[in-house]
C-alpha cells in the first residue's frame, strides 16, 4: 500500500497526490450519502423491493472512491495509462509498458472490489 504523503509515482502502488485524493474521498462520500438516500426513499415509497438492487450503482461509485483514496490509485488513470501528483486535471503519460500492466492489473483489481461492495450493498438492501 502507498505511505501516506507519497509524493512520486510508484507503478501498481500510486498513481494520485493529495488533491486527488481529496478528490475521490468526497466522490466516496457524495455517493455514500446518494446511496442512502436513494435506498431510505425506496424504503419510505414501498418500491418494489427488487427495485432496491439499484443501490448497487451509486454504492459501487462510493467503494471506488474511497478504496481508490485510501490506496492512493486511480484506477481510470491507470486505464488511460496517466498519472497526476500535481493540479488536479493535469496527468502525466506512463510511457513503460511494464509500468502500465502493472497499473492495470490494480486499477482493475480496486474496480472489481467496489463491484463486489456494491453487490453486497445492494443484496443487503433487499432484507429491508
Amino acid at each position: 500500500m502507498a505511505q501516506t504523503g507519497q509524493t512520486e509515482y510508484t507503478p501498481g502502488v500510486c498513481n494520485i497526490g493529495a488533491a486527488e485524493i481529496a478528490r475521490r474521498r468526497n466522490l466516496g462520500w457524495i455517493m455514500l450519502i446518494i446511496t442512502i438516500a436513494l435506498l431510505a426513499v425506496m424504503i419510505w415509497y414501498k418500491v418494489n423491493t427488487w427495485w432496491r438492487i439499484l443501490v448497487f450503482f451509486p454504492a459501487m461509485v462510493s467503494a471506488s472512491g474511497f478504496l481508490q483514496a485510501r490506496l492512493h490509485f486511480c484506477s481510470g488513470f491507470a486505464n488511460k495509462g496517466v498519472y497526476n501528483f500535481g493540479t488536479p486535471g493535469t496527468v502525466q503519460q506512463v510511457t513503460d509498458e511494464a509500468s502500465r500492466e502493472k497499473d492495470r492489473r490494480r486499477g482493475n483489481q480496486i474496480s472489481l472490489y467496489a463491484a463486489i461492495i456494491g453487490a453486497g450493498v445492494a443484496i443487503l438492501s433487499l432484507v429491508f
